[in-house]
């Protein structure tokens, strides 16, 4: 069976520049991650050379996402415009590359209009899907200026992946300051800040009853859940307070997908099987900022407790939530 990663990374020149050029408050400092190393290099790359980092690895499909923070801390004008180019270099990629690669799509989140209907035109492209983070702005996910986004996403049956994001400075000067800058701002991203961000954002949806009012809507949420999956018993009291149909668990079950973003732990892949269903989890290395090898990944999939496990977990569900055919995900 084939292995498809739907959580694999690449950079739009364009929308690194527009974001380092924010005045300081609303630039985002984790774009220094993708400088670190060959990172760069690689995420630039979506042809010939990223097939062949594919093959080293034993991947035969990849579902391209833009490398955090996508378009989102931009003003809507200048998001619309990097959003639309983003896509259409994306689909064009997998025009390319029809049976290795597909590509979830940009949204220009801080003109919500805007971002459900470039959610309809990237669809039409070809996008399986739309990557967000949990804020634009002050402006929360969960805000119901957001909502059209979330309905189109669930008529069009394209989930919505909610990406980590570093957090606000005011939260970074309370929480995360104190150590050297690089130390500060890894504890404010893939340390720990980033995680508490998406899984936050992924409550405060469920909170809100976007899953009540949108029943279909299916999001996904990267290492092996932010965080959230570790503390159901905890947050399930939420749903008494805030009046939702069920149990916060209960939506996580239905309306939640899970990837294990390269982090490939047994014991995390034993967690997630006993809190969720192997119905609902994904493969994915976080490439290029997780680069497991071949072996790594095949040693990983022997912990799975059945062959009918381990197949869901490495396509069968990519290709039934991102409609991905049998014959497009192989070489």
């Amino acid at each position: 069976m084939a292995l498809i990663a739907i959580e694999e990374h690449w950079n739009l020149a364009e929308m690194t520049s527009a974001v380092k050029a924010l005045p300081a408050e609303r630039s985002d400092d984790s774009v220094a991650l993708d400088e670190l190393g060959d990172n760069l290099e690689r995420l630039n790359e979506i042809g010939d050379g990223r097939i062949a980092a594919m093959d080293a690895q034993g991947i035969d499909m990849q579902i391209l996402s833009l490398a955090p923070p996508g378009t989102q801390p931009l003003d809507a004008a200048d998001a619309v415009g990097l959003s639309r180019r983003a896509n259409d270099i994306a689909a064009a990629a997998v025009g390319r590359h029809p049976s290795r690669l597909r590509a979830l799509a940009t949204l220009p989140m801080s003109s919500p209009d805007a971002a459900a209907s470039e959610l309809e035109r990237a669809v039409g492209l070809g996008c399986v899907g739309a990557m967000v983070y949990g804020r634009s702005g002050d402006k929360p996910l969960d805000d119901p200026r957001y909502d059209d986004v979330f309905a189109s996403a669930a008529a069009l049956g394209r989930p919505i992946f909610i990406h980590p994001q570093i957090p606000p400075r005011s939260i970074r000067r309370a929480a995360y300051s104190g150590f050297d800058p690089m130390t500060e701002l890894g504890l404010a991203t893939f340390g720990w800040g980033w995680h508490i961000e998406a899984a936050t954002a992924a409550l405060r949806l469920i909170v809100r009853g976007t899953f009540d009012r949108h029943p279909n809507l299916q999001i996904v949420l990267g290492h092996w859940g932010e965080l959230l999956l570790f503390w159901l018993d905890r947050v399930d009291s939420l749903s008494r307070v805030a009046g939702l149909e069920r149990t916060v668990t209960e939506y996580v079950r239905s309306n939640c997908h899970i990837t294990s973003s390269g982090m490939l732990n047994p014991a995390l892949l034993r967690h997630a099987l006993e809190v969720t269903t192997s119905d609902r989890l994904l493969f994915s290395t976080d490439y290029p900022f997780q680069r497991p090898s071949r072996s790594d990944i095949d040693a990983f999939l022997t912990h799975f407790p059945t062959d009918d496990d381990r197949d869901r977990f490495i396509a069968g569900n990519a290709r039934a939530l991102f409609g991905i055919g049998d014959e497009h995900a192989a070489r």
